[in-house]
């Protein structure tokens, strides 16, 4: 009866109570209102950074009619009709009591919470007041109760009446105070330390991990704020925000008391919330590919939105799991999935697939989205500057973590730190002789080698040697496999890319690194050699390395779908050229090849797997084909690329096809040759 409300699931300061549904019995709604009260209780021994007075006022009213709706409980047994109506308003302002206090509670909303304190305390009057018009109404003639009882519903009557639920002078106080502080960022002047802790400390925020919590969801909210044209100041207003606490975190907090952080080695414990996940829930029953965007539709299953429109843009309005003609074509956000997903990619460095609807996600970053969160970034990076130059090794090593939190994911933070001059002293840093300090700073340059000007000033500072150094002789694994990925955004540069090539040490520890378990590892430098081949020159070098008979045992032996489609992508492009085919066809892999092909659920890696044997069959020549030809199941694969692959594994696989059924004509009277198809099924393909 009682819908428990879910933090990741509902946005804050929303309130999607519903009215108990019309067929519940009477006594299941006064048992679920009891129950609802209780739950609404619970939340005193909870922490409130605002509004203190309202809630705690809220709490004895809402413990006073309990006592009422007990007695009622205990004393009739059949309630008249008017009564079940008063009974089912009140529940319903009993949910909306219950996400309001459910929001003032929230982790990592303290400072919205503060900033919006007018209006949750105005929500407070509203809700307390709309539940006591309820009592004052409610027909207490009709229920055999006590006298004390009644008295007892006037007094709740009168004393809401008289509260005035205003909000609290401290918090009004504290409000202040920050909108000072934030006009200082946007003057250029450095707020005093003891302002900000004073404000830090009335809202209960005492460490390093609360202000990541309170970082973290401001950026969540930007997000979904950011397409919104019509609240332009409610969007500057979190950029600020989310300004002051980035400064907080880093100038006001010198330990770093993260759960799953980077900054001494300590692990991630993000997969407990994944234990029994099966990866194919993860994705879209149409597309079949992970989503970014999942939607929930009235039937219950969840679709990737770009997939499921798609659907319905097609003229179909029924369930595509089920056939079921749908009540509503409604697409409801399935965030709790949507978070699961992002964890586990995370967790297998599987990049996030951004549907075309989400694309201003990203450029939003590219802006501060205020003069407030702008001024304290550009502070920010001069704090930290001196930090990397004149710190401690301790300090050196916060400094580096920072820089790397701070340019995960914002284009601008990039920016900032890029033109104030922090790539320098982190290349210093990677020849430092303590592991964390190194992890960090390669971390940090490799979120800033995503940046055009961060990518040339990297190289400019000699800092290619320095990457390699950390790919070869890293002090922990994690730093080498950042290095790998370091090296793959630099080498988005033509320039670049024929220095690597040429620096002996480069394409040697990457290869070396394909070899290691981490499936990270892997990954990195197997997308950093991707990337070395858009170069001709290091072709050669890749096929000196000994790196296609290492891709080949990885096509055997890996089961990681990711993997597979990044060893198809080097070999297909090494196929392209003669030495490429000789040493593939060498190490015996067309079985492999078709093999694959029959098998893989990835459509890119099929694609891969297609121009492959393309490039196998016109540089192997009739050898090739004729092989190829005798192998049964290829012709049904290649068919099925014709309808279910991608536009060009449809166009390299009907020219396969077309090879393949050329040389049967030519070779037909041969004994030798077995038809790759029965005469009366033969399919000309153009």
């Amino acid at each position: 009866m009682i819908q428990k409300s879910s933090g990741s699931g509902r946005r804050i300061l929303t309130c999607p109570a519903i009215h108990p549904c019309d067929s519940i019995s009477p006594s299941t709604l006064l048992n679920s209102l009891i129950d609802l009260g209780g739950d609404i209780c619970s939340y005193k021994s909870k922490v409130f950074s605002v509004n203190k007075r309202n809630a705690r006022e809220t709490f004895r009213q809402i413990s006073n009619i309990l006592l009422f709706l007990q007695e009622i409980r205990d004393t009739t047994s059949d309630l008249p009709h008017p009564v079940i109506l008063s009974l089912s308003e009140l529940h319903l302002t009993f949910q909306k009591i219950r996400c309001l206090l459910e929001d003032c509670t929230r982790d990592g909303t303290r400072a919205w919470m503060l900033v919006s304190s007018d209006w949750a305390a105005n929500q407070f009057r509203i809700v307390i007041r709309g539940m006591v018009t309820g009592l004052d109404v409610f027909p207490l003639s009709t229920v055999d109760m006590s006298n004390e009882a009644k008295d007892l519903v006037e007094l709740i009557i009168r004393q809401v009446r008289k509260a005035s639920f205003d909000p609290d002078p401290d918090d009004k106080k504290a409000v202040k105070d920050l909108m000072r502080i934030m006009n200082h960022f946007e003057e250029g002047i450095a707020p005093d330390p003891i302002e900000i802790r004073r404000i830090l400390d009335h809202l209960g925020i005492d460490k390093w991990s609360s202000c990541n919590k309170e970082v973290k969801f401001l950026d969540s909210e930007i997000g979904t704020e950011f397409s919104n044209e019509e609240n332009k100041t409610k969007l500057e207003l979190l950029c600020s925000l989310m300004g002051f606490m980035s400064y907080c975190r880093c100038v006001i907090f010198d330990t770093v008391d993260f759960e799953s952080q980077h900054l001494n080695g300590q692990c991630s414990n993000i997969s407990k919330d994944l234990k029994g996940i099966n990866v194919d829930d993860l994705k879209c029953p149409i597309s079949l590919e992970m989503m970014s965007d999942p939607v929930t539709l009235s039937s219950g299953h969840t679709y990737d939105r770009c997939s499921i429109l798609k659907w319905f843009r097609s003229g179909n309005a029924t369930c595509p799991k089920t056939g079921e003609k749908l009540t509503s074509t409604e697409l409801v956000p399935n965030l709790v999935l949507k978070g699961l997903i992002q964890q586990y990619c995370a967790e297998n460095g599987i990049p996030v697939v951004v549907s075309r609807g989400k694309n201003r996600d990203i450029s939003r970053t590219v802006m501060a989205g205020s003069s407030a969160g702008e001024g304290a970034m550009k502070m920010l990076a001069g704090f930290l500057i001196n930090k990397l130059v004149n710190g401690s090794g301790e300090e050196m090593n916060k400094a580096a973590f920072e820089i790397r939190v701070l340019t995960k994911t914002s284009i601008f933070n990039r920016s900032c730190l890029v033109e104030s001059g922090t790539i320098p002293h982190l290349l210093k840093l990677l020849l430092s002789e303590d592991s964390n300090t190194q992890e960090n700073s390669i971390a940090a340059l490799l979120n800033l080698s995503k940046h055009s000007k961060g990518k040339c000033v990297i190289v400019e500072n000699e800092g290619l040697d320095l990457i390699v150094h950390v790919l070869r002789k890293g002090l922990k694994i994690e730093a080498q496999q950042h290095a790998a990925a370091t090296l793959y955004y630099l080498a988005s540069v033509e320039e670049n890319r024929v220095l690597i090539g040429e620096n002996p040490e480069a394409i040697a520890g990457l290869v070396e690194l394909v070899k290691n378990e981490n499936h990270h590892c892997k990954r990195n430098a197997l997308v950093a050699i991707f990337g070395l081949l858009v170069h001709p020159e290091n072709h050669w070098r890749l096929l000196a390395s000994g790196v296609v008979p290492l891709l080949l045992n990885l096509l055997r032996d890996s089961e990681r779908e990711d993997l597979v489609t990044d060893s198809l992508a080097i070999l297909a492009t090494l196929a392209e050229k003669i030495d490429g085919t000789v040493a593939i066809l060498r190490r015996g892999a067309l079985q492999l090849l078709v093999g694959i092909l029959d098998t893989c659920t990835s459509r890119t890696g099929k694609e891969y797997c297609v121009s492959m044997l393309l490039a196998l069959c016109v540089n192997g020549g009739l050898d090739v084909v004729a092989r190829l030809v005798k192998i049964p199941s290829l012709m049904g694969s290649l068919y099925s690329q014709l309808s279910e692959g991608t536009s060009r594994a449809s166009k390299k696989a009907s020219a396969i096809i077309k090879i393949l059924h050329q040389f049967y004509e030519n070779n037909s009277s041969s004994a030798s040759v077995t038809p790759v198809l029965p005469r009366e099924q033969f399919v000309h393909v153009w």
